[in-house]
């Protein structure tokens, strides 16, 4: 029903998780992936030993149309029989040192560094609890240190409060009232249960994830785009065997690519070199903690260049293990591996994957893990084979991906490749209209398009709609959606007296549009005025000239004054740009400081490097990352004006310099370069301020 309504009302929608590998879910469109020819595992889905309903996601783009689908969902059951489910949040990291920290009655700036230099919550291996405090400024022997450790320490993982799951709902025939205690959300027309989705599990309850993807929404936006431009594109039409498309994937070209456009992805990306569509699907779930952990994706890129043979643990896991290049990377490998070499039946498989599950008890894994080992041991499989697949199936304790859910992914993100090779105006401007998501920041986005040749052009009061649109030229305009401080309702009005009749000048703008003292200032700061005026502070002389409570009689035809001021440097205007929209249409901020940086190498420069050559890099910091697979290692993604250059920082000298590389805009990084097939990375040794002269930036993706 649900699909059904997505359909009728033109709403892309992808049925995931188990839901993916049944057949009648495939012939009722539910899923766009073919269980049977994907050779999936049906107890994934349903088994004997299954006590629960069988869980299915639908994926839905995020924003308006899922909240359409939901609140749909919510008038066919009524307000009584549907709700969301809560989410237990819990003290971590920041929040539990925060609340301690108010009680003990601790400077908010202490508090506030703490935040900033620990946004992940850190890691203890490589600096506890105590020295982190310390670092954010409270001495080692201040009287209340013993007591915030202790404090932090006893109320961590215990419950906060209760929040709304991000898209799982349960429905009931009758009243679900009746069954779980139901309360009204903060959002408007939502009702919540008070019991979180694995409790409403046990139960029976039937639970249907409704997930929003921003992905979702840059792709139908996109499709639109093509259909109002006259080349209809048809998603589920699209060749799967686009070779410009690969070429974009083997080049790691995937900035705003679903999934795909991560840093860790990028350095993949070029040692796998995607070539068809199973490729595509690897290469998503690869990039996984399971995988990572378990030490199986250096080993399966190893097998795929030729460098390494292709092993099985067992002739009996060929079949199993075959298109992976004998390599364990999803669910259902895990659980065929139990079946074929432990006679487990699909039950057990099904029981083996919930113990696996990341929320489970460690002492339900170690319960099925040690029936695993009886029936490995009972069927005579050696000792070393045993032990190597007790490690690869444990490995998935910390998350391993099911081929189903990376096939519908692979989809999405062959999909969004393709749009971006070959509908890059449409692929973009649907990339903008949906901020924020995914790793980059619009600025990035736009650099990103600008070196694929697209042109961007400014807000214009003129010629701007909310939302970012595309031109006759093929170029991009960017929408009112982009300005900081501008109200929606004010934007719209700004359109529609447009459209009615077209100003003839800013008193003319003005007179006819409510737009308040800040907006108007925002307006000309940026540029968005320029169609009335010479330049920048010409347009901002005129805004002030013209507020109505100065000038309550101007008329609209008065002789406009020319502006005593200078015009903005390239400096200024970058300024302006980003304290107004966060990017900007001109340079670059490292073109500017250029001149200034002699020996610095660029980022297109890095390929003409020797492996182990010193070099420095220089660059705004657009990504910081710690993942928790990588023991303390920092990955730092530096942008300048022809690309973005990698650095890896040892935990070592990450703790020596936190301050530095978490709170500077701009880095200088000296290090030994590595590369490796087409992947070019800086070890730092030396980590610096560099000196940008208060250059405005762009903001950075930090520790997620």
């Amino acid at each position: 029903d649900i699909v059904k309504l997505c359909r009728e009302n033109k709403i892309m929608a992808e049925g995931g998780a188990s839901g993916a590998n049944s057949a009648v879910c495939y012939r009722l469109g539910i899923t766009a992936c073919a269980p049977i020819g994907g050779k999936f595992l049906f107890e994934r889905f349903l088994s004997e030993g299954r006590k629960g309903w069988p869980d299915i996601d639908i994926d839905l783009p995020s924003g308006d149309r899922r909240e359409r689908v939901i609140q749909e969902v919510y008038q066919r059951y009524g307000k009584h029989g549907a709700a969301m489910t809560a989410n237990v949040i819990t003290y971590r990291g920041r929040s539990a040192a925060r609340e301690i920290g108010k009680a003990l009655n601790f400077q908010n700036d202490i508090l506030d560094r703490f935040s900033a230099l620990f946004a992940n919550g850190d890691f203890p291996h490589t600096m506890g609890l105590a020295a982190q405090i310390e670092q954010a400024g409270l001495p080692a022997e201040h009287p209340r240190m013993p007591a915030f450790v202790s404090l932090y320490r006893s109320i961590y993982g215990l419950p906060r409060h209760l929040g709304q799951h991000s898209g799982g709902m349960i429905i009931c025939q009758g009243a679900l009232s009746s069954v779980v205690p139901l309360e009204n959300a903060s959002m408007p027309g939502r009702v919540v249960a008070q019991w979180d989705k694995d409790d409403c599990e046990d139960l029976g309850i039937i639970k249907v994830d409704l997930l929003g993807l921003g992905m979702m929404s840059v792709l139908q936006d996109a499709i639109e785009l093509t259909s109002q431009r006259g080349h209809p594109v048809d998603i589920a039409k699209i060749p799967q065997d686009d070779p410009k498309t690969y070429e974009l994937m083997q080049n790691a070209d995937t900035i705003g690519v679903f999934q795909i456009e991560s840093r860790a992805q990028m350095a993949t990306l070029p040692r796998m070199k995607p070539k068809n569509f199973y490729d595509v699907v690897i290469e998503v779930a690869i990039i996984r903690p399971g995988p990572i952990q378990g030490h199986l994706m250096h080993p399966y890129l190893a097998r795929r260049s030729g460098k390494e043979p292709v092993t099985y643990y067992h002739d009996d896991l060929k079949p199993v293990l075959e298109r992976t290049l004998g390599v364990p990377l999803f669910q259902e490998q895990m659980l065929k591996i139990a079946m074929v070499m432990a006679d487990f039946t699909g039950s057990e498989a099904e029981e083996l994957r919930r113990a696996l599950s990341f929320h489970r008890s460690q002492e339900r894994m170690q319960k099925v893990e040690v029936k695993l080992r009886a029936a490995l041991e009972r069927k005579k499989i050696a000792p070393k084979t045993i032990e190597e697949i007790i490690k690869a199936i444990g490995s998935f304790a910390l998350y391993g991906f099911p081929e189903s859910h990376a096939i519908s992914f692979a989809l999405l993100a062959y999909a969004s490749a393709y749009l971006k090779v070959h509908y890059a105006p449409e692929f973009y401007a649907s990339l903008l209209n949906n901020q924020p998501m995914g790793f980059y920041s619009p600025a990035t986005i736009i650099k990103d398009g600008r070196r694929r040749g697209v042109r961007f052009r400014p807000v214009c009061a003129m010629r701007s709609e909310w939302f970012c649109t595309i031109e006759l030229d093929e170029s991009i305009r960017l929408g009112f959606c982009v300005v900081q401080g501008l109200r929606s309702e004010a934007a719209h009005q700004l359109t529609a007296e447009r459209e009615e009749e077209p100003f003839l000048s800013l008193a003319h703008l003005k007179s006819r549009v409510g737009l308040n003292k800040n907006e108007l200032r925002r307006l000309a700061e940026i540029g968005a005025l320029n169609c009335f005026a010479d330049h920048r502070r010409d347009a901002l002389w005129e805004a002030e000239r013209l507020q109505p409570e100065q000038d309550l009689f101007a008329l609209n035809d008065a002789p406009r004054e020319k502006s005593p001021l200078q015009p903005m440097d390239a400096s200024e205007r970058l300024r302006a740009d980003y304290e107004g929209m966060r990017l900007t249409t001109g340079p670059h901020p490292m073109a500017l400081l250029r001149p200034h940086l002699p020996g610095i190498w660029r980022a297109i420069d890095l390929p003409r490097g020797r492996e182990g050559q010193i070099v420095t890099i220089g660059g705004n910091v657009i990504c910081r990352q710690r993942p928790g697979t990588a023991k303390g290692f920092v990955f730092i993604s530096l942008e300048d004006e022809t690309g973005i250059s990698n650095a890896i920082v040892r935990p070592q000298l990450f703790e020596e310099l936190r301050l530095v590389i978490t709170q500077e805009s701009f880095l200088k990084i000296t290090g030994k370069l590595q590369t490796r097939e087409n992947v070019f990375v800086v070890q730092a040794h030396h980590i610096e301020r560099l000196e940008s002269n208060d250059l405005a930036a762009s903001e950075s993706y930090d520790f997620h």
